[in-house]
């Protein structure tokens, strides 16, 4: 993956050691962990953890929309997990587009429904590979999105 961000000369590449100069540090920290958990939503997928991989997922859309409500708003963002109540937050979920949209509600109920036994196994049957490679691309995508968005 790779995520450029090119007015506060920022860029992230696929190494984990990314050459990244920012202004904020609060934002780079943000997308930089993003960018492993997204990296480690594909390590988990090569090896067939496909409840992980949701997770993962999740947790690399909510640190990318946690940079973004710190670069906009110039605060720490909440302690919350709710993708969808931080996408209004900063006002994103507005804006999105129908497939970003529906990529935010795939993904926030699988932070929790990660973690519990009881819905392990009512969300195994949901997260076939085919599905979670689909869940891998339509959340770079969105992280692609809200790096541009940093930008603007």
């Amino acid at each position: 993956m790779r995520l450029t961000y090119s007015k506060k000369k920022f860029k992230v590449s696929n190494e984990m050691s990314s050459e990244v100069s920012i202004l904020d540090d609060n934002v780079r920290y943000w997308i930089e962990l993003a960018k492993y958990d997204l990296s480690s939503a594909k390590v988990m997928h090569k090896g067939r953890r496909y409840l992980y991989v949701g997770f993962m997922c999740h947790q690399a859309t909510e640190k990318a929309l946690k940079a973004y409500y710190t670069d906009k708003l110039k605060e720490t963002p909440p302690y919350i997990h709710n993708l969808i109540r931080l996408s209004e937050l900063t006002d994103l979920l507005a804006i999105y587009n129908e497939k970003q949209r529906q990529t935010v509600l795939s993904l926030n109920p699988l932070n929790i429904e990660a973690r519990y036994p009881i819905q392990k196994g009512e969300l195994a049957l949901l997260l076939t590979k085919k599905y979670c490679k689909r869940l891998i691309n339509d959340t770079e995508e969105l992280l692609q999105w809200i790096v541009n968005k940093l930008s603007e």
